[in-house]
């Protein structure tokens, strides 16, 4: 397909338009992401022609195969609602950590977005290189909501806080009771009514909370027979709880994991591939000292 482009487009075989990434399903549909750094020619018309007269040539080449040609980006959050047009996108929510976007669209264009048999956001996905998740505007009202009640039980109890200061923490941005527990002082004196005595206190309530937990984690580790060596491999007391749940209590069994896998058991959310990947490695040091 890019050679065929190539052939058509003669700002693409002169450099001018580059073809940053292109996927397809072939004889079906493909969408291709292009790119230029002259502010005076427009990529995707380029590619176009008048009247669609240099893509029909590249489409008819490939048997009636529909192609999709959207503007590359740098910004993640842009490429993805480029990548899947024709759909309209309300708003997206990026996850770096899972290196996932999630895509909120109006009940009308739901279909549209995911594709015959899920054909558009696979492609965009392919595209892009960032997983896809497509909800509606109500699933995603109420998901936002179900993640605010966890949270404000969550901040309540460890905390022991009313509801409406849990709910005024959430509002100022705090996920979670590391980031409480950690974050420098000033950040908390910035919110109205809160002086550097109750930050301090908020401190001290979330980093008690974290360390009791840890406790408990370290003692749930005994209680399943985890072994000492386990621990100062990269993995916190609680991912190790969750990693001797699947029975994987030695260095030797996790060892034998891959990265994904030990990433899928503790949480995507919580450990990334590198360093999945890095603690696998560190498992199986042993091995290659006794070879």
């Amino acid at each position: 397909m890019a050679s065929l482009f190539a052939q058509e487009v003669p700002e693409i075989y002169d450099g001018i338009i580059e073809i940053k990434a292109i996927a397809r399903d072939s004889g079906s549909r493909a969408k291709m992401a292009v790119y230029t750094a002259d502010p005076n020619i427009d990529p995707v018309g380029s590619c176009v022609g008048m009247r669609g007269s240099r893509v029909q040539v590249v489409v008819n080449e490939l048997q009636g195969e529909k192609v999709d040609i959207i503007n590359w980006t740098n910004n993640p959050a842009t490429f993805v609602v480029n990548a899947l047009a024709p759909a309209e996108v309300s708003r997206v929510v990026i996850d770096e950590d899972n290196h996932r976007i999630d895509v909120v669209v109006a009940e009308d264009q739901l279909s549209l977005a995911i594709g015959r048999r899920g054909q558009n956001v696979r492609l965009a996905s392919q595209l892009t290189g960032w997983k896809i998740d497509i909800i509606t505007e109500n699933d995603d009202v109420s998901r936002r909501a179900q993640e605010n009640e966890s949270r404000t039980a969550l901040f309540t109890e460890a905390l022991d806080i009313d509801e409406m200061f849990a709910q005024l923490l959430i509002a100022e941005g705090f996920a979670s009771i590391e980031e409480l527990a950690f974050i420098d002082v000033d950040e908390f004196l910035r919110i109205e009514g809160i002086d550097e005595d109750t930050a301090n206190e908020l401190q001290l309530r979330a980093r008690n909370y974290l360390d009791s937990l840890e406790e408990r984690h370290k003692q749930k580790c005994v209680d399943l027979g985890v072994a000492d060596d386990m621990h100062g491999i990269g993995l916190t007391s609680s991912m190790l709880v969750k990693v001797a749940e699947k029975s994987i209590k030695t260095r030797d069994e996790l060892g034998d994991l891959a990265g994904d896998e030990l990433q899928e058991i503790v949480g995507a959310g919580v450990l990334d591939i590198d360093t999945a990947n890095a603690v696998i490695m560190k498992a199986r040091e042993h091995w290659f000292n006794q070879e």
